[in-house]
Order: structure tokens, then C-alpha cells, then sequence
């Protein structure tokens, strides 16, 4: 089976704050704010508790000079291995031994014993 190279990230601004004592959101909004960037309340709570997608490079700069870090503290890339797209899996239901209208599991019912006797 071959496999594709997938590359993740993990987004580690929260542990950074944390261990500068930065516990709220709102603390980092006047040091960007000094350093030229202008988030809402609700864009750096975003940017503090979900992994972004894409961050502009003068926010990730500022946040680098704030925590006084590299952009490897705050941006870890790892490399995951996946199953390629076109790896060998059966293509319909039948080919695993699955017959239509009959679904692997079925509805059971539990019916407590009495163990009093």
C-alpha cells in the first residue's frame, strides 16, 4: 500500500502565553496594539484557542517579538503518514461481504438477570 506525506501543525501560542503569564486573551490585545496590530476581542481570542489556517506575517512577528520566541516555538510542523487516496480498499459494500438492506450491526436488546436467588 503506498503512502502520502501529509504535513501538520501544532499551533503552541497558548502554551507560550501561559508561560509568560499571559492567562487571557484580552493581555495580548494591547501588546499587539503597540506593536502596530489591530485585532478584536473575538480575532485574538481565535487566534489564541484555534490552530489558524493562515496568520499575516507582520501578526506572527508580532507575536514572536511579544513572546519573545522563535517562529519554530510558535509554529511546530510535523510530517504524518496517511494511506494514499489510491490504496487498495474495496470499492462497494459487496466486495467485503456486506449483502444490501443487511447492515453489519444489529439492534440488540439487554435483559437483566435476576441473581437474587
Amino acid at each position: 500500500m503506498s503512502e502520502q506525506r501529509r504535513i501538520g501543525y501544532r499551533w503552541n501560542l497558548r502554551q507560550l502565553m501561559a508561560q509568560r503569564n499571559l492567562w487571557k486573551t484580552t493581555e495580548l490585545i494591547p501588546l499587539l496594539k503597540a506593536r502596530g496590530i489591530n485585532l478584536s476581542n473575538a480575532q485574538v481570542h481565535r487566534l489564541v484557542t484555534v490552530t489558524p489556517e493562515r496568520i499575516p506575517a507582520r501578526t506572527f512577528a508580532a507575536l514572536c517579538d511579544i513572546l519573545e520566541c522563535t517562529p519554530n516555538d510558535l509554529f511546530e510542523p510535523y510530517v504524518e503518514m496517511r494511506a494514499a487516496a489510491t490504496a487498495n480498499a474495496p470499492r462497494r459494500p459487496e466486495d467485503i461481504g456486506v449483502k444490501p438492506g443487511q447492515p453489519i450491526a444489529r439492534r440488540i436488546r439487554v435483559v437483566p438477570t435476576d441473581h437474587d436467588g
